[in-house]
């Protein structure tokens, strides 16, 4: 019943999306415990991400995930009909991560979930009490069976990867644990959508307002500490407001206070100015709040050293010319692309995260990403009266289909453009026939 039916699917949205909010202090103050974030930050950019997705869910959830009827087929699709249903893959296992303990999970949850999956849910070893209290509310309504959850800790995480049976697993952390997981799973060829480190860029295009800038990179590098994949850890700044930038920034750093980081521990943003493009502050993979600042003498060399480095999740584009900067954004290798801004606008719910090369694959979150729990089951029903004959065509009636395939395929029109219309004819001499 809970894969077949949808109603009963969002049924458990709105019982989860209700418990979310009800405990949402608690949560917070669990995070906050945890993690060390302040609780504002946990409320703020943990819980209500969740919850603006599971409503999100409510609303277009049925409407994504019903059965589409394939249209526009070819002669070969006489008297058929052609219908997409989405199925559920099976059984989802989600090894979850630490440093947005309620958003990154619950989401997962709410897109295997929303789908019809059964799923394994491994907390971080981390921040696990505040995993346990979701897994909990996650639990309320669903029937036996369907919420499976591990202990955790990294050995209960090998040991799901290398002996639970599960049909996809969903996996947020470093690239080289992705690696190795990927590899784990690769002889039994069960498919991940790894979400891996960013360690991306901001780049300050000539014409830019130097302030706002500067005050967007670091309210993104300051946010949870440092410890977001999608925060910039570079800012490549053109030599024509690079000046304004720098002095920008330093007095905003001065003036902050340190960033809290887990364990109550504290520390100040590090910010590195003309840091070299290959040093290890501007090309490292680093989880906290850390900053290179590299100088580039235009647009494009600041464009070419962006594509140099090889981990690009989510990049920050500053600019007064926004509608070049969304032309741009297919070029620069990123998968999300935020214009005047950085990180925040990534937790809208109706768009995809996806990583490439080092910073993973697969995609989670958004239309996409609940498309990616399910499979499609193609479900072709031919009439008995009007279908493709079973006998070979007679001449005259291949003759007919002849004339049809040049009339709505478009070689009579190719050949009064003068284009040759050989596809019929034998081969010339001198020609290569098998050719």
């Amino acid at each position: 019943e809970w894969m077949r039916t949808i109603e009963r699917r969002l049924a458990w949205l709105r019982t989860f999306q209700h418990d979310v909010a009800a405990n949402a202090d608690a949560l917070a103050e669990s995070i906050s415990d945890e993690v060390g974030k302040p609780r504002y930050e946990s409320l703020l950019a943990d819980i209500t991400p969740l919850l603006a997705s599971i409503a999100w869910h409510r609303r277009h959830g049925a409407k994504i995930l019903r059965p589409r009827r394939a249209r526009g087929g070819s002669l070969w699709n006489v008297g058929q009909r052609h219908v997409v249903h989405r199925a559920p893959i099976g059984t989802v296992a989600i090894i979850a991560t630490w440093n947005y303990p309620v958003q990154l999970l619950g989401v997962q949850l709410v897109q295997a979930l929303t789908a019809g999956n059964r799923v394994i849910a491994k907390p971080s070893e981390r921040s696990p009490r505040t995993q346990s209290m979701l897994l909990d509310l996650a639990a309320r309504g669903l029937p036996d069976g369907v919420l499976a959850r591990r202990e955790a800790t990294r050995e209960a995480a090998r040991h799901m990867v290398e002996h639970d049976d599960f049909d996809t697993l969903v996996f947020t952390g470093s690239t080289a644990v992705g690696r190795s997981i990927a590899s784990a799973l690769a002889p039994r060829l069960v498919p991940s959508a790894l979400e891996l480190s960013g360690c991306d860029s901001a780049i300050v295009l000539s014409g830019a307002d130097p302030r706002l800038a500067a005050r967007s990179i670091l309210a993104s590098v300051r946010l949870n500490a440092g410890q977001t994949c999608m925060a910039p850890r570079r800012a490549i700044v053109v030599e024509s407001v690079v000046a304004a930038f720098e002095a920008e920034l330093r007095a905003l750093a001065e003036a902050s206070g340190p960033s809290t980081v887990r364990n109550g521990r504290s520390e100040r943003v590090e910010i590195a100015f003309d840091a070299p493009p290959e040093g290890d502050l501007a090309a490292g993979e680093h989880f906290r709040p850390v900053l290179a600042v590299i100088r580039a003498r235009s647009d494009d060399e600041a464009l070419v050293m962006h594509r140099g480095f090889p981990q690009r999740l989510s990049t920050a584009v500053y600019t007064r010319d926004a509608r070049g900067a969304e032309r741009m954004a297919p070029s620069l290798g990123s998968s999300n692309v935020t214009i005047n801004d950085a990180v925040t606008p990534v937790a809208h719910p109706a768009t995809p995260l996806a990583g490439r090369g080092p910073s993973g694959w697969g995609v989670t979150q958004g239309e996409e990403g609940l498309l990616a729990m399910t499979r499609p089951v193609v479900v072709s029903t031919t009439s008995p009266r009007v279908r493709i004959p079973f006998a070979p065509p007679s001449e005259p009636q291949l003759a007919f289909m002849r004339r049809i395939i040049r009339l709505r395929y478009g070689a009579r029109r190719a050949s009064r453009q003068g284009a040759p219309n050989a596809s019929l004819a034998e081969p010339t001499a001198g020609t290569n026939a098998d050719a």
